[in-house]
């Protein structure tokens, strides 16, 4: 497994970094709460964070067109 042991990051630990980053935006945790040190791994959960914003955002848009169409 590539790991930089400097750093003290893997692929693996970046993963799960993103998956609990966006796991915390679907539960509307701030993105302040980051738990992680290190910019590299802050990165990552920040993406997940980013993602799962966007997701949510576009679900409710979604869902609001829908009920739109719905009473036209």
């Amino acid at each position: 497994m590539a790991r930089d042991i400097k750093l003290g990051w893997d692929v693996e630990a970046l993963n799960k970094a993103y998956r609990q980053g966006y796991m915390a935006a679907t539960m509307g945790m701030d993105k302040t709460r980051c738990p992680y040190r290190g910019e590299v791994i802050i990165a990552a959960w920040e993406a997940g964070w980013d993602d799962a914003e966007q997701a949510v955002h576009a679900q409710k848009q979604h869902q609001e067109d829908s009920l739109f169409s719905r009473i036209a």
